[in-house]
């Protein structure tokens, strides 16, 4: 999947996959999480939002079943 970088000082960047609706987010510490049966409209609220890091934490974080992905 493709990602493209974000202003964050938490995340690095993210990509989204919008057949599949998931989220992958790459963290500064190398860590690669994909969120499952994410909306479309979350993704672009993520990318649209003043604090990414405030979005993700109340907007992604917690709510959608995920999974850590192997370098």
């Amino acid at each position: 999947m493709r990602r493209r970088p974000v202003d964050s000082s938490v995340v690095r960047a993210v990509g989204y996959d919008r057949d599949e609706q998931i989220l992958e987010v790459e963290f500064h510490n190398d860590r690669i999480y994909r969120y499952f049966v994410v909306p479309h409209k979350v993704y672009q609220e993520l990318l649209a939002a003043p604090s990414f890091g405030r979005y993700f934490n109340e907007k992604v974080r917690d709510r959608y079943p995920v999974r850590q992905v192997d370098r």
